[in-house]
């Protein structure tokens, strides 16, 4: 048993401890980095299939009459655009239109699924406990296990594992049913809310792929399954973040914190231009001013891997700094996020400063691979 102070256990953590993963620290969870190559599982997931454990995800339930209003007030999408059976990102921002956290909320016949992160589940429900109304807000961590099923198989390999995935288009989602279930996959006796789970197609690698919301007691046994298909490979967070950077998705504490916000980060699209949410006045006056920095891609076109928080530079002038930066098995060079000038274009020459040598590179719009999650 975890001692005070300790970081928390997956409700698998057992079976990554078999599997030989190096396990490393990550908002106040214990989660595999990798099972032995972050290249390898990176491969799998862009060619045929990755199994991830995102069971450290802030995961709660929005419920009653209130809801839909509370969550209108935290978060920047239209809520009441959202029907039954759909998902959508959004954005938590605070008062001065800085971003709190990036997140999915996904509708059920009982009410709203947040799924955000880690570090930033306390303030998120807050966000939401602090708009109109009383709506019941219940966490769900440790209670149940998440699961990612990605790459360009995910689908056989979901349904082989007893999984019901027929026809569900991008963020779709619906209560788990299991084709197959373990031995311990009773139906819950909870009136409303999560129950036996949420599946959904959803996910950050920007390949084909579902999220499943399990109950811990039937975490491993799901887990298992999925891991008894041909082809799939475990995959932990060195290889997620590596996928979502290739995609160009932005990750908060990296390219998303208060400091930014949804223009110059280039997430506009998940804001409802007419919609009342919490810092939507600032977020709108920061869209309607002049830009003075933009989210962009860089692409190394000479050896070197760039990392983040390194100057970017044209000729002698500074002119931005990297968010995250790594090498792209899918592409051969290095590449990296960074917020640059306005002036600064797509298809413009740069030097990344890599430890006092100039990379030369070349500004992009991401996605910097050719993947699509709609596919």
């Amino acid at each position: 048993m975890p001692t005070q102070g300790s970081p928390r256990q997956s409700p698998l953590a057992d079976r990554h401890r078999r599997l030989g993963a190096t396990m490393t620290s990550f908002a106040g969870w214990e989660m595999p980095l990798d099972y032995g190559s972050v290249v390898a599982e990176h491969d799998a997931v862009r060619s045929s299939c990755g199994v991830f454990d995102l069971s450290h995800l802030g995961m709660f339930t929005v419920t009653g009459d209130d809801a839909a209003p509370a969550l209108q007030h935290a978060f920047t999408n239209d809520i009441g655009r959202l029907s039954v059976g759909r998902a959508h990102y959004t954005l938590c921002c605070d008062d001065s239109g800085g971003i709190v956290d990036d997140l999915l909320v996904y509708r059920l016949g009982w009410g709203y699924l947040v799924v955000c992160n880690a570090a930033n589940v306390d303030a998120v429900r807050t966000s939401v406990a602090d708009g109109p109304g009383s709506p019941a807000i219940v966490g769900h961590n440790g209670e149940y296990a998440c699961i990612a099923v990605q790459g360009p198989a995910s689908a056989q390999v979901a349904l082989a594992a007893g999984l019901d995935v027929h026809g569900m288009a991008f963020l779709d989602c619906r209560e788990l049913g299991m084709a197959t279930p373990g031995p311990s996959a009773s139906a819950s006796s909870t009136p409303e809310g999560l129950r036996d789970g949420v599946l959904a197609r959803s996910g950050y690698t920007g390949e084909r792929g579902y999220e499943i919301v399990v109950r811990a007691s039937r975490g491993g046994d799901l887990w298992d399954r999925l891991l008894a298909v041909d082809g799939v490979a475990p995959a932990g967070l060195g290889a997620r973040d590596l996928l979502r950077l290739e995609m160009g998705y932005p990750l908060h504490g990296s390219e998303l914190h208060s400091a930014t916000t949804p223009a110059e980060a280039g997430v506009w699209f998940a804001v409802a231009d007419d919609t009342d949410f919490r810092g939507a006045e600032a977020v709108r006056a920061a869209r309607a001013a002049p830009r003075t920095r933009r989210l962009r891609g860089l692409r190394a076109t000479g050896r070197g891997v760039p990392r983040a928080e390194q100057r970017v530079r044209v000729g002698d002038r500074d002119v931005g700094q990297t968010t995250s930066g790594s090498f792209s098995p899918t592409l051969g060079c290095g590449i990296a996020l960074a917020y640059l000038d306005a002036g600064v274009e797509i298809d413009d020459e740069v030097q990344i400063d890599v430890r006092g040598r100039a990379l030369p590179a070349v500004v992009t719009r991401p996605p910097f691979v050719d993947a699509d999650p709609r596919d």
